[in-house]
């Protein structure tokens, strides 16, 4: 009797095991797709003729906010997907760009077992900072 008992332990057991990795490779994947996107938009978003004018190293607001757009849908993540949340701050006197996202991952066994959540809120932020030369 404690057999069929011990092998349903196991299974739930394994199933929380892949749904909680489900939630670490989703925000594991927001994490990459935050910095890839921060990394494009601190390199394509330089203001061009500002910095041929004055020789002024800064970043374009709108040219950063559509590169950021483009990186994010160019992605091929399974994460559902907020708006980005896009942050042009300075880090030590070089401009930089700060990329959050927020999501969520549905969960494969989790939906099976009554009370448990269908799916988990991810997050990732990552910051670029611009450095000329």
């Amino acid at each position: 009797m404690l057999m069929p008992a011990a092998i349903l332990v196991v299974i739930v057991l394994g199933s929380i095991a892949v749904d909680f990795s489900i939630a670490f490779l989703g925000e594991r994947e927001l994490a990459s797709l935050a910095a890839a996107a921060a990394n494009d938009a601190v390199t394509a978003g330089v203001d061009a003729e500002q910095l041929r004018e004055d020789g002024t190293f800064t970043l374009d607001a709108d040219r950063v906010l559509e590169v950021v757009r483009s990186t994010i849908e160019g992605s091929s993540t399974e994460v559902e997907l907020a708006p980005p949340v896009v942050e042009l701050t300075v880090v030590d006197g070089e401009p930089a760009v700060r990329v959050t996202l927020r999501g969520t991952v549905d969960y494969i066994f989790a939906p099976a077992l009554p009370g448990a959540p269908d799916s988990a809120a991810v997050a990732a932020s990552a910051l670029a900072v611009a450095r000329p030369g």
